[in-house]
């Protein structure tokens, strides 16, 4: 199959593959990412769900944009925001790099804003993981967003069906009630999830990680909290992790708490502020600038900021 011919019969220039999906060309929105997918072989309410987040808040940046679905077509396809670095996982995967506080603590804060947004609108991801975590850095701008991606998995929350969806995910990054019978899934997991992204950029490895799901299953069973790393020296960001990654789920931390715990609002969090951190914020006065194409009310507040240096 010519993908790539499909994509011009649609209006689109391909330029290359990003693998699963094709960056291209469209004259309204420039560059874009578009993903093909095969007739019926595609869940229309998780597509939706996107869109529709998209349609009720304007002013999020911390998830990844759904411009359109075309379902009229042969090959539906879905037309997103094109982002023009890696993901979470160049981070992740090498221990050299090795972020300097502010700037954690400023990505941290970027992803639990997308996940406050994302569970504002009665969503579920149940995939969230450094992989999903895509990073861009608006042309012109010198900073850099993270951006929740991947919403194969996403459904309402109201709308789980708790028999055939508590494996949905990927293991590492799966909480402690998804091992059980007959549990209910909420957006519990995605909390649970997010402190394994923060555990795993941070320590570049995984707080437990087995071979299987049954394996994985049988430590986790076993386990009643993780154990706090030795990477992980600061008192402050590990309270927050541990909430994060609390095993009761009726106990463990919320977005909208974890991103107004200590670790972000405490005096340290404000002195530790970076020069570049203080100097872009300050970008957003000056009149030459085109603040709608921009800056957000989040490029104003230098605790969301991480530099593209």
């Amino acid at each position: 199959m010519d993908w790539e011919d499909i994509l011009r019969k649609s209006g689109y220039v391909p330029i290359r593959r990003l693998g699963t999906v094709y960056l291209a060309y469209d004259l309204q929105e420039k560059f874009v990412a578009v993903k093909i997918f095969q007739k019926d072989k595609y869940d229309p309410g998780e597509i939706n769900a996107g869109i529709e987040l998209w349609k009720k808040r304007k002013d999020i940046i911390f998830v990844l944009r759904y411009i359109k679905f075309d379902e009229e077509s042969i090959y539906p396809m879905l037309q997103m925001e094109y982002a023009n670095m890696m993901t979470l996982d160049i981070i992740a995967k090498q221990p050299q790099i090795a972020l300097p506080k502010y700037a954690l603590r400023a990505l941290m804060k970027q992803i639990l804003e997308g996940i406050r947004s994302f569970h504002a609108a009665g969503l579920i991801h149940r995939d969230i993981k450094c992989s999903n975590i895509l990073l861009h850095s608006p042309p012109g701008s010198g900073r850099v967003h993270a951006k929740i991606s991947d919403f194969g998995f996403a459904k309402k929350e109201d709308q789980i069906n708790e028999k055939s969806d508590s494996n949905a995910g990927t293991l590492l990054y799966m909480s402690p009630e998804q091992f059980l019978q007959n549990t209910i899934i909420t957006q519990k997991v995605d909390i649970y999830a997010v402190g394994i992204t923060f555990y795993h950029i941070i320590t570049h490895k995984y707080p437990v990680n087995e071979i299987n799901f049954d394996e994985q299953k049988k430590k986790m069973n076993q386990l009643k909290s993780i154990e706090r790393p030795s990477e992980i020296t600061g008192d402050s960001l590990w309270d927050l992790l541990s909430q994060l990654l609390e095993f009761d789920p009726d106990k463990r931390i919320t977005a909208d708490q974890a991103i107004i715990h200590p670790f972000f609002t405490a005096d340290e969090a404000y002195d530790e502020f970076s020069l570049e951190q203080i100097e872009l914020a300050a970008l957003c006065d000056f009149p030459e600038f085109d603040k709608e194409q921009y800056f957000t009310k989040f490029d104003k507040d230098p605790s969301f900021i991480v530099s593209e240096s």
